[in-house]
C-alpha cells in the first residue's frame, strides 16, 4: 500500500513498498504507507471542524455509486465504494488457513503459517436483512488501521462493500473461474475489494489473502496481527508462497473439500463450485510481482495480471512465461523500471502493457475513490488529493479498474472475447495508452 517514490533496492527481503526504513534489528518502520495515507485523509476529518466523530450517519442499506461522500443536516454519510456492474448479487466469505507445509519465521517457534483469505462469489438473490454486507474492514483490522493512523475516526464512515456475508452460491451448471489476488506491502486482502467484487458479480470466484505480518488482518478469535517492525520483511517470493498455498486451497474447495482450519460452515453451493481447470491471478505492487512469481512456479495458474508491479526480485524472474499476462501500469513501466521491462521480454505468450494517463502507483485500488470522498469531506485541496492518487478523474479511474481485469479474465479464463478493450485504443477508454 504505497504512495511514497520508488525504492530502487534490489533485494528482496526489503519491503518493496515503503519508503526506505532504518536497516537495524528492531528499527520501527518509518516509511509512509499507502494505508497511513488513506487513514490520516480519513482521521483529519474527526479533527476537522466538521465534527465527524459526533455527527456520523448509520450506514446505508447497501452499497451507492462512488461520489463524493454527502449527508443531510450537516451529517456525512458513510463513505462509498464502486458498485459492481455485473448481473448477479455478491456473496463473501471469510477463510481461516494453515500452511502446515511452512514454519512462520514471523510468528513464535514452531507455529506454522496461518493466513486470512476471502471468498467473492456470484449469489442468488440476496437481501441484507438474510445476509448483511459486509464492511471494507473487520473490527478488529479497522481499530488497528486507525490506530496505525494516529488519529481517532468514528468507525461509522467506513465503506461497506457490496458482499453479501454467507450468501448462497449461484449455481449455473458450470464451475466458476477462479482468480486469486494479493496486496501490496503494508495492505490488506480489502484494498481492490471494487476489482474484486466487480469480477464477481460477473461469475468469477475471487479468493483474496492477506499476507500475514506484512499487513494487517484480523482472525477468527480476534487476534490482530499487523506488519511488526523487529519481523524480517516478507519477500514477493514469501508472497507468491501464500499464493500457491492459496491456489491448493481453492482447488480443495473445487473438490468438495472445505480448508477452513476451524470448519466454519460454507455458504451452500460454494463446495464444488469453484473451477480448477481455469484459475488466474492478480496482485498489485508487491503483489504484482507475486502474481508473476507463483505463475511461474505453477503452470497451473492460466493467466496473470499486474497493478504496477515492481517486477523485482531476487533471484530476477528471468523465466519465460508462455500464458497471457497484462500489465496495468502507473509508476512502474517498461520505460521507468528494468526489471518490468526484463520480465515484458520474457513473456511468450499473449501479452498486454496499458497504462492511464494521470495514474500513479496508488491509483490502483480502492484509494481511487476513497481519498477523494474523504478529502472532499475534510477540506483537502484537489492538488491535495491528486497528489495522492494522480490526475486521473476517480470515477474513470475505477471504471478502467473494473473494465480491464474482467475483459482479460473473461478471455482468457472464459474464452469469451467481450468488447475490443484488448485489441488496441478503446473509444470507451481514451485516457487508456497501449504499449506495444
Amino acid at each position: 500500500m504505497d504512495t511514497t517514490p520508488m525504492d530502487t533496492r534490489s533485494t528482496d527481503n526489503t519491503p518493496m513498498d515503503t519508503a526506505p526504513m532504518d536497516s537495524a534489528p528492531g528499527a520501527r518502520r518509518t516509511g509512509t504507507s499507502r494505508r497511513r495515507m488513506l487513514g490520516a485523509a480519513l482521521a483529519l476529518g474527526a479533527a476537522a471542524p466538521l465534527g465527524l466523530a459526533r455527527t456520523a450517519s448509520a450506514a446505508p442499506a447497501s452499497p451507492a455509486p462512488a461520489g463524493p461522500a454527502s449527508g443531510g443536516a450537516g451529517s456525512p454519510a458513510r463513505l462509498t465504494l464502486t458498485a459492481p456492474t455485473g448481473p448477479f448479487p455478491v456473496g463473501m466469505v471469510p477463510l481461516h488457513l494453515r500452511d502446515e507445509s511452512r514454519l512462520d519465521p514471523n510468528a513464535r517457534p514452531g507455529k506454522f503459517r496461518e493466513l486470512m483469505a476471502t471468498v467473492w462469489y456470484p449469489a442468488r438473490a440476496a437481501n441484507a436483512d438474510a445476509y448483511p454486507l459486509a464492511p471494507w474492514l473487520t473490527p478488529g483490522a479497522l481499530r488497528a488501521f486507525l490506530d496505525d493512523t494516529g488519529f481517532p475516526l468514528d468507525p461509522s464512515l467506513v465503506p461497506l462493500t457490496a458482499g453479501h456475508q454467507g450468501a448462497p452460491v449461484h449455481r449455473t451448471g458450470r464451475p466458476l473461474p477462479v482468480v486469486l489476488y494479493s496486496h501490496g506491502a503494508g495492505g490488506h486482502r480489502g484494498d481492490h475489494t471494487i476489482v474484486v467484487q466487480e469480477l464477481a458479480s460477473h461469475g468469477f470466484a475471487v479468493v483474496t489473502v492477506d499476507h500475514t505480518h506484512d499487513g494487517i488482518t484480523e482472525f477468527p478469535d480476534g487476534t490482530v496481527v499487523t506488519r511488526d517492525g523487529v519481523a524480517p520483511g516478507l519477500a514477493p517470493k514469501d508472497y507468491a508462497a501464500d499464493l500457491l498455498f492459496l491456489l491448493e486451497r481453492a482447488i480443495d474447495l473445487a473438490n468438495g473439500r472445505n480448508p477452513d482450519v476451524d470448519g466454519r460452515a460454507l455458504p451452500a453451493g460454494l463446495l464444488g463450485a469453484l473451477d480448477a481447470r481455469n484459475i488466474g491471478v492478480s496482485g498489485w505492487s508487491k503483489g504484482g510481482t507475486a502474481a508473476a512469481l507463483a505463475m511461474v512456479a505453477d503452470p497451473r495458474i492460466r493467466a496473470g495480471l499486474t497493478f504496477d508491479g515492481r517486477m523485482e526480485s531476487n533471484p530476477a524472474i528471468t523465466t519465460d512465461i508462455d500464458r497471457p499476462f497484462m500489465l496495468m501500469t502507473a509508476a512502474y513501466t517498461r520505460a521507468a523500471s528494468p526489471y518490468v521491462e526484463t520480465f515484458w521480454g520474457h513473456l511468450r505468450g499473449w501479452r498486454l502493457d496499458v497504462q492511464a494517463t494521470g495514474a500513479v502507483h496508488s491509483s490502483y485500488g480502492d484509494n481511487m475513490t476513497l481519498i477523494p470522498q474523504a478529502g472532499r469531506l475534510i477540506g483537502m485541496t484537489e492538488q491535495q488529493i491528486q497528489a495522492q492518487v494522480g490526475t486521473l478523474d476517480p470515477d474513470r479511474g475505477t471504471r478502467i479498474q473494473q473494465a480491464y481485469p474482467r475483459a482479460f479474465f473473461d478471455l482468457h479464463l472464459r474464452n469469451r472475447h467481450c468488447g475490443d478493450l484488448l485489441d488496441g485504443p478503446s473509444e470507451a477508454f481514451p485516457e487508456v495508452v497501449y504499449h506495444p
